[in-house]
């Protein structure tokens, strides 16, 4: 796909394609979204943010769930960005090699890059990894099912 015909989402546009919503929904938006191969995404953190309170007084910074969660986000946009699979429900199976190589912090702007390995009868395979500016922040390895489709390949019951 040329770069003309990538695809872009606001926050309209994401909730449209996936069931996260305030407070859990993290991106602000995503981009250059290849769908079936790769998407882009963005996360703002200002100290509004109602989890920097508590962690920590005197030392805000991002719980390393949210940042997993700003990664998943932008990841399920390679695939719920088709137009079979707009909206559905997605449930995790499988975090590996999970790694956190910065402190996130107030003011610092997550920039995400996912890419989709494989998917398949629902199963979605494949990985992100954010930065902010060049130092990579955190990444993680990624499967995810699409349940409204995986249950069409259980063996029925007779």
């Amino acid at each position: 796909m040329s770069n003309s015909e990538l695809l872009s989402f606001d926050i309209v546009g994401i909730q449209e394609c996936q069931q996260n919503r305030y407070p859990q929904l993290f991106v602000d938006s995503i981009f250059d979204v290849d769908p079936g191969k790769s998407a882009r995404g963005l996360k703002n953190f200002t100290y509004n943010e109602w989890f920097f309170p508590a962690h920590f007084e005197g030392d805000p910074n991002v719980p390393g769930h949210i940042q997993i969660e700003c990664l998943v986000q932008t990841f399920i946009m390679t695939f719920l960005s088709m137009e079979p699979y707009k909206g559905m429900k997605t449930n995790f199976v499988r975090i590996n090699n999970a790694n956190f190589k910065r402190k996130v912090i107030p003011g610092d702007r997550l920039e995400i890059n996912a890419t989709l390995d494989s998917f398949k009868r629902g199963i979605a395979k494949g990985s992100a990894e954010s930065f902010v500016g060049n130092e990579i922040a955190c990444s993680a390895d990624f499967i995810i099912t699409l349940p409204d489709v995986l249950e069409n390949f259980k063996p029925s019951k007779k």
